[in-house]
């Protein structure tokens, strides 16, 4: 059965307060139903005509026809590639400001196709039905990367395509993320994969029952050379220390360290990719506060295996969190904001909102961006709500 049937949509109602504490054998049930399961819905209806791309792109091709240009398609120098990064970037720059780029009913294009492929993973068997949680995880972590002090990093260059940015420690396994998009790269070959990769993060919260993220697009194709060294994304056996240097690297606060810790609402941690294995809560396919109720209101233990040191819910036994999840309710700052958190779902996800769509934007000159502001993307609940009204 298609995971599309049974994929939660938690918008109009909270998970039930006792969610948390179910049985292990009913932990991996998705509480709703979505409202269709066999078709995409078709697009909003078109935006009026906009000039002509293919005039543009000539123009713009053609300004950089030359010496200059041959030489920097052409070499395999590192200077060349560099170079050819900057003319990227300003071609997009100018795009961006003739309004020469695909319109937002394009992108809904790209998120519809970006769901189909989340959903594909129930008939692949894929954990627990749902892509959803490593395109997060990829949108993440191609983001995270950004240093604020040397303006490097972030999802601009989309830079984990190459090696050794591939092959860090905390990327294990988002080779899989990066695999299934392919799918959605060959459709759309206009979207750059920073743009492709951060909209799948968008895709996977808010269709997962989470919050709108607002997004938009801009993001260019880099080189290896623009690659982040390894160390600038979350150790999760280190403490609250490490993670303030890895957040406040980016330009975040602690409250927005914890806001985005929620993201652990997904998921599940693999032995064979980073060591640690389990999910941390008991719907990791549904966006929830419960990663912070569980924080404070389950016992954890640590877990006595062969593995690295993780935490384990005393009661069930089916449960982890890691020694990053938990800091945040030893340390002080951490605590106030989690507990914050835990209570009220609803400031959560306005914070989390807020915090995940800045986190993708890190490290993205404003004049590449195709829109002053960012989109509300509609989930395909909300497209065919849409669609539904004006046939009345």
């Amino acid at each position: 059965m298609s995971f599309a049937v049974l994929r939660a949509s938690f918008r109009k109602s909270a998970a039930p307060a006792n969610f948390a504490r179910r049985s292990v054998n009913t932990r991996f049930r998705v509480p709703a139903f979505r409202r269709f399961s066999t078709e995409t819905p078709p697009p909003p209806p078109p935006e009026p005509p906009k000039k002509s791309n293919t005039a543009l792109y000539a123009g713009l091709g053609a300004a950089a026809v030359g010496g200059v240009a041959f030489w920097i398609y052409y070499s395999q120098s590192d200077a060349a590639r560099t170079a050819g990064t900057a003319v990227k970037s300003g071609v997009q720059s100018a795009k961006a400001a003739t309004n020469f780029v695909p319109s937002k009913n394009d992108y809904v294009k790209v998120y519809n196709k970006i769901v189909d492929i989340m959903d594909s993973a129930s008939d692949k068997e894929y954990d627990d039905g749902s892509y959803g949680p490593v395109l997060l995880r990829l949108a993440w972590h191609s983001s995270g990367t950004y240093d604020k002090e040397s303006k490097t990093g972030g999802s601009n260059y989309a830079t984990m395509r190459f090696e050794p940015e591939a092959r860090h420690d905390a990327n294990a396994g988002l080779n899989v993320a990066r695999d299934v998009l392919e799918e959605a790269k060959k459709e759309f070959p206009w979207i750059s994969y920073g743009d492709l990769w951060t909209l799948a993060g968008v895709a996977a919260v808010q269709e997962m029952g989470g919050p709108h993220i607002p997004w938009r697009p801009g993001r260019i194709d880099g080189f290896a050379a623009q690659a982040t060294p390894d160390g600038r994304l979350p150790d999760a056996t280190q403490g609250a220390d490490h993670l303030r240097n890895i957040f406040y690297r980016m330009g975040f606060n602690d409250q927005e360290i914890v806001a985005l810790s929620g993201a652990h609402a997904l998921g599940r941690c693999h032995r064979d990719r980073s060591g640690f294995e389990g999910p941390w809560t008991f719907s990791p396919t549904t966006v929830t506060n419960d990663y912070f109720r569980l924080l404070f209101d389950e016992s954890w233990v640590w877990k006595k295996w062969d593995g690295p040191k993780q935490l384990e819910d005393k009661k069930t036994r089916s449960l982890m969190m890691l020694p990053t999840d938990y800091v945040l309710v030893q340390d002080k700052s951490f605590k106030k904001y989690a507990k914050l958190y835990a209570d009220n779902q609803d400031l959560w996800f306005k914070d989390f909102s807020k915090a995940v769509a800045t986190l993708f934007e890190l490290g993205i000159p404003t004049s590449q961006f195709v829109t002053a502001e960012p989109w509300i993307m509609p989930t395909q609940d909300e497209q065919t709500e849409s669609q539904e009204a004006e046939k009345k």
